[in-house]
This record gives structure tokens, sequence and C-alpha cells, in this order.
């Protein structure tokens, strides 16, 4: 056995020990990530690293990424984007050429797809800038429609078809294609996603009204921040109720223009104003 493998194979169980303790349906990898000095280390691990949701471990002497990841909320192609974005080459994605300029000189590592060898062969690599030029418009369609079924639910008072809607929103977050998603998008998906999910989380389990739409206030400022940063290819509604908590206000959204607040139903139903028109 070499010198690495003596090495790495220690490393990787303690690593992996401590990742699993602190994350749920984990998933551990081993990627190529180029990169020169502890200040890439810092970044490079910053990068790849979401609360609760993955741990990463750079090793500078093998190049190695040591990932560990939850597999419902994350996937290993989206974490190597984010690095990618850092500025730095992995084996699965190409940085753009500005995010690595950007980097410390000491940080500017010799980039293997760049050598005259390499120069015009990026097979196996996907290049960032590509695949940016355009996001997908139904990449959330699940999503958005399972929102919009408990929107509806919760303006008719129905607290049962509420906690069914949030459960199959539950269900669609999971299957969410987190890998297609632009950079700029993913960050802000994987940002307001832990809030979907929690609220989700408890519109489901109970029948209480008063609680699911509370939680509904939350959900969906979430949902407003995930809308401006994806395109439905429809025009959203985002529409506010003044007198919900006390006065303190609560918005949603809607595909339709017309008030049908979510949060009184029937009781004040048409309470409310639109204050921004999404397209």
């Amino acid at each position: 056995m070499n010198l690495f493998y003596k090495i790495a194979i220690p490393v990787f169980m303690l690593v992996s020990s401590y990742a699993n303790a602190q994350l749920k349906n984990t998933q551990t990898e081993i990627v190529t990530v180029y990169g020169n000095c502890d200040m890439c280390k810092k970044t490079i691990e910053k990068a790849a690293t979401e609360k609760k949701i993955s741990e990463a471990v750079w090793d500078k002497d093998s190049q190695k990424l040591t990932l560990t990841y939850d597999t419902t909320k994350t996937t290993a192609d989206a974490l190597l984007k984010k690095v990618a974005y850092a500025g730095y080459d992995n084996e699965k994605y190409l940085a753009p050429s500005e995010a690595y300029n950007k980097l410390p000189g000491c940080c500017q590592y010799e980039r293997p797809a760049e050598t005259t060898a390499n120069k015009d062969n990026h097979e196996g690599h996907e290049t960032l800038a590509a695949e940016n030029s355009g996001q997908s418009n139904i990449i959330l369609k699940d999503v958005y429609r399972s929102y919009f079924t408990l929107k509806d639910a919760l303006v008719k008072s129905d607290g049962s078809a509420a906690a069914k809607a949030a459960s199959e929103l539950e269900k669609t977050l999971k299957a969410v294609p987190m890998d297609k998603m632009q950079d700029a998008a993913h960050m802000v998906w994987m940002k307001n996603l832990p809030t979907i999910q929690e609220d989700a989380e408890h519109i489901a389990s109970t029948n209480d009204i008063k609680h699911q739409r509370d939680h509904f206030v939350t959900l969906s400022d979430a949902f407003y921040n995930v809308a401006k940063a994806f395109n439905t290819g429809e025009t959203i509604y985002y529409q506010h109720c003044p007198m919900y908590n006390s006065g303190k206000g609560a918005n949603w959204l809607s595909l339709g223009k017309e008030i049908k607040n979510p949060y009184y139903g029937n009781k004040m139903l048409s309470c409310g104003n639109t204050v921004e028109t999404l397209k």
C-alpha cells in the first residue's frame, strides 16, 4: 500500500465518521480538485460545505476533496459546481476564467485542463459558462404546483387538504434536479430550501389551520425569493395581506390576479393587494 493510501484512508474514515454523525442520508465521494495552498483549502471547503447538508475536506498534497452530503438535499455535481465557481477546476467542472483570474496569486494553480496537451480536449468536463446560457423554466414546475395547491387549500380553510398538499410539496422538494441549476439560482435555492422544508413539514403534520397559516407566512417568503431566481414560464402575482399577524402583515404567491386571501379565507377573502408581478 503506497504512502498516499496509508494517509488518505484513515483521514477519509475520520472525515466520513464525523460528517455522518452530523448529516442524514449520507453519501461520501472523493474527487480531484486542483489548488495550491492553505488559502485554497479554506475556499474550496467553504464552497462545498453547507450547514446540515454537506461537509467537505480538501487535502492539498493529494488534491483530493472528500465530500459527504445528504443525498435528499444535494448532489456531488451541485457541490462541485460551487467549487468551480469559486475558481477551482475539478474532475467534473472547469472554473470560469474570470473566477480563476480573481484568485490570489498564491492560489493560481497550474490548470491541468489548460496545458498545451489538454487545451482543446475537455472531454469529461462541463464548462459552466456554456450551461449558464439559459435556466430551464420548468425545473421547479412540480414544486410550484404543490405550493399553489397548498395556497388554494388555505383559501378554503381546509386543514386536511392543506396537510396533504404540504406532504406532496415535501416529496417534490426531494425530486428537484439541483445538478441542473445554474450557480446563482442554485445559491438562492439552497439558502431558502431549509425554510421551505421545515415549513412544509410543519404544515403536513397537522390539520390546525392557524398553525398551518403561521408557517405559510415564512414558506411564502422563501418561495418569493425562489420565484425571483427561477422563471416559471407563467405570470405570478406577489400579494399582501396587511392585517394578518396582528397587523404585521403577510404575503403569498398566486397565479391569479384576483385577491383570494389564504390567511383568512371566506372571513376576509378579498383582503389584500398585489404588490409585485413576476414574469
